[in-house]
Formats: structure tokens, sequence, C-alpha cells
């Protein structure tokens, strides 16, 4: 099977070359556009989970040799959590070659947290099970780059955060308020807004209403910070 320029240009983007370009279709594959003969990636993302599981449990023991288990917990969370892969993602397009269908094209996809970290874990399998287990590595200490020198500050609780921010400033603390929801009553994606009592405000999703809170604080502390 001969991959299409746009893919191709994916997989350099990726930083790997698959021998069988069959498992590259099936990452990128959403069970929304699924069928018999079009298997989607919710194996390979089960797979994905662990390949990266186990490398970033790796990075973080290697980047500090002295940490106690009860500092490397949370690092290694903040490094495996679906933001972070959907970010990952983000930065190499991967939503421009996912194959949906056309309810989800139509919610905007293509941009969903909860999409994007899914099939990148899907990625990583299909390249753990293209060439190995040192490929998928290399793939995934590529991408991850600086996250796994900075996460301390990636690891904090980010609603605790925000709302020490809010209060060291006299407001009251955040509201999160869930201001719409997608998907099937089995697997709903929320989408939770984080406000503070001065305006700010940052929307987020994700498949746990615990989840989007904590990418919505995250995002607006990213946002008053920048302020």
């Amino acid at each position: 099977m001969k991959l299409s320029k746009d893919l191709q240009a994916f997989c350099d983007r990726l930083g790997h070359g698959f021998t069988a370009p069959d498992l590259l279709i099936r990452a990128l594959t959403h069970s929304s556009l699924s069928s018999e003969t079009r298997p989607d990636n919710q194996r390979l993302e089960f797979l994905g989970d662990r390949v990266l599981g186990l490398v970033m449990a790796e990075a973080v023991l290697a980047h500090d040799l002295y940490a106690p288990e009860g500092t490397l917990a949370p690092r290694y969370n903040a490094l495996v959590r679906k933001e972070t892969c959907a970010d990952v993602a983000r930065g190499i397009d991967l939503g421009a070659v996912l194959k949906l269908g056309k309810s989800e094209m139509m919610t905007g996809g293509r941009r969903k947290d909860a999409l994007l970290g899914d099939a990148m874990e899907a990625v990583i399998a299909a390249v753990y099970e293209d060439a190995g287990y040192d490929a998928a590595r290399q793939v995934i200490l590529g991408l991850w780059g600086d996250r796994i020198a900075n996460v301390e500050t990636d690891a904090r609780d980010a609603k605790t955060a925000l709302q020490e921010w809010a209060q060291a400033r006299g407001q009251t603390p955040p509201d999160y308020v869930e201001v719409g929801r997608s998907g099937p009553d089995h697997a709903p994606i929320f989408v939770i807004e984080a406000r503070l009592s001065s305006g700010e405000a940052a929307r987020a999703e994700a498949r746990a209403k615990r989840q989007a809170e904590q990418a919505a604080a995250r995002a607006l502390l990213q946002r008053v910070d920048k302020g």
C-alpha cells in the first residue's frame, strides 16, 4: 500500500516511515468511520497507552534519579494525560489526517482533545507494531521533547493552582460550568468552562468532568499568566 502525499507528510512530521502503512491508516481511523473492512483505532489506542506509559515511566525516573514515588507519580500523570497527548497531536497536525465520519467532522472532531489524544496513542501503537519498542520510544521522546524536563510545572493540580491564583488577588474561587456535551450517552464528552469573578474564562473538553475541569483550569491559568 502506498501512502497519499498528506499521509507521507504526516510520517515526516511524526518521525517514522511505516513498513506496514495499513497500521497507520488504522491508527487514524475513528470509530465513526469504521466498518468490517475498515477497522477503527480503539485496539491500537489501548496498546499505545501502555507503550507511552512505559516510555514515560522510564523517562521520569531517568530525569530525576533521587525523586520519591510521590513526586514521580504526578509528573508521570502530567506527561501521559489525554490533554498532553492531544497537545502533542496538534503539534504534528494529526487532526488534518484523522479519518472521521460525517457527524464527527460536523461537530469539530479534528479539534477535540479526546479524539486527538486517542489517535496519538493509536499512532504510537502503530509505530510499535511496525518497528518495535525502540522505534516507538524514539518517536515518543522526540515528540514530547522539553515536556519531560519541564514537567514539574505541568504536574501541578491546575484547579488548586487557579484557586490559589484567584485568592491571592482577592477573588472568589473559580466556577466550573458545563457548557456543552457531545457523543453517545455511554461515552459523553464534556465541555467545561472555568470562570473567574474578574471575567476571564477558558474552556476545555474531556470524557470525564473532572478531567475537563482540570484542563479548563490549566487553560485559564495559561491565559492569565500571559496577561
